[in-house]
C-alpha cells in the first residue's frame, strides 16, 4: 500500500481487508553521552514512524553497532535497557535484532505494526485548506552539538528537554485519530521544512508556514547564536530551495538555521482541515501532549514553502 515512492516514513502491506503490516528500521549515533538516554531516544525515534503511519507498534529488533574493544559492555547494557524500556512503554515486544562491532556506537529499532488498510495515514493526502499542526518543539540538533562542544551545560538538556525528545508519539496519534486527519509525518532528520517540503511534494500543493508559531526548545536559538550549528543544515536547505522557497518576514539568519535544524524524535506534523486545528490542539493539550501549535497551512499554489 506505501513504499518508497513519496518518502514516507514506515511501509505498508495489506495483509486482509482487516489487517496491514507496518514496517519501519532506523538507527542514529549518540545524540548524549548517557547511554541510558541515548537508548530511550533512539527506540522512540524508531517508533515514531509506526505512529506517523497511523499504526500501532507490536514488535522491535534492536539494530546495534558497538565499539566492543574501546567502550566497556557495561555501556552497551544501558543502551539496550533504554531501548527495552521504550519498546515496553509503547505496548510492544522487544524480540531479538543484530549487533556488529562497529567504530563508533549506533542504535536503533526495526519496528513492525498493524494498522486498518482504511486509516492508513501517509505524508501525501493534505488539500488545500488545511492547518499543519506540531506536537513537539524543534532545535534539538543544535542542542545535541551544543553539549558535546560545551556551549551548553547537559544538566540544561536533561531536566526538561531530554525527557521530551525521549516521549513516545503515542497519544498524540491517538488523540488525532478522532480528527479528520488527511495526512502525517514526524519531524527527523530533515528538520521541519525538510518534512513540510515532502508533504507539499506528496499533496501536489504549497505549504505556508508561520514562523513566529514554531515551539522551539530552550537555547536553541541561543546556541546558534553563539556560533554553533549542525552538519545538516547546509544540506537540509539545499533540499529545500530546489523547490519554491520564500522568506516574506523578517528573519535574523540564525533563526532562519532552526528552519533546517535536524531533529531526532521530533513531533508528529498534522494536517486537518482548519476548522478541526484549534478541536485538536485543545484536545491535544488535555490529553497530555506538553506542545501542540499550528504551525502553517497548506494552499491551493504549486509546490512550495513560504515562511511567513
Amino acid at each position: 500500500m506505501v513504499g518508497i515512492e513519496t518518502s514516507d516514513d514506515a511501509a505498508v502491506y495489506k495483509l486482509s481487508n482487516g489487517m496491514a503490516m507496518v514496517n519501519t528500521i532506523d538507527f542514529i549515533t549518540p545524540p548524549v553521552d548517557d547511554p541510558y538516554w541515548f537508548g530511550q531516544i533512539a527506540a522512540a525515534n524508531s517508533i515514531s514512524d509506526i505512529y506517523s503511519m497511523g499504526g500501532k507498534p507490536l514488535t522491535a529488533l534492536n539494530v546495534v553497532m558497538f565499539p566492543s574493544k574501546k567502550l566497556d559492555m557495561g555501556v552497551l547494557h544501558d543502551i539496550l535497557r533504554g531501548g527495552h524500556d521504550k519498546v515496553v512503554e509503547a505496548g510492544a515486544c522487544l524480540v531479538g535484532g543484530h549487533t556488529v562491532d562497529d567504530e563508533e556506537p549506533k542504535y536503533g529499532l526495526c519496528v513492525n505494526g498493524i494498522v486498518e488498510p482504511d486509516q492508513v495515514l501517509t505524508n501525501a493526502g493534505s488539500r488545500p485548506g488545511d492547518s499543519l499542526v506540531l506536537t513537539k518543539p524543534i532545535g534539538s540538533g543544535v542542542l545535541f552539538n551544543a553539549v558535546r562542544s560545551g556551549k551548553l551545560p547537559f544538566k540544561d538538556l536533561e531536566k526538561d528537554i531530554l525527557p521530551l525528545l525521549a516521549s513516545l508519539n503515542n497519544i498524540a496519534m491517538e488523540t488525532a485519530r478522532s480528527f479528520e486527519v488527511h495526512a502525517c509525518t514526524d519531524i527527523t532528520g530533515f528538520g521541519i521544512l525538510g518534512h513540510i517540503l515532502e508533504i507539499s511534494l506528496g499533496c501536489g500543493f504549497g505549504v505556508v508556514v508561520d514562523f513566529k508559531a514554531l515551539p522551539i526548545y530552550p537555547h536553541a536559538l541561543e546556541m546558534y547564536n553563539k556560533g554553533e550549528s549542525t552538519g545538516s543544515n547546509k544540506g537540509n536547505r539545499r533540499m529545500v530551495k530546489r523547490h519554491s522557497f520564500e522568506i516574506k518576514t523578517s528573519l535574523s539568519k540564525k533563526e532562519e538555521e532552526l528552519l533546517f535544524d535536524p531533529q531526532t524524535s521530533g513531533g508528529l506534523l498534522l494536517s486537518v482541515p482548519d476548522s478541526q486545528s484549534a478541536g485538536l490542539i485543545k484536545a491535544l493539550e488535555k490529553a497530555g501532549v506538553a506542545i501542540a501549535r499550528k504551525v502553517g497551512h497548506v494552499v491551493e499554489k504549486p509546490v512550495g514553502i513560504v515562511i511567513a
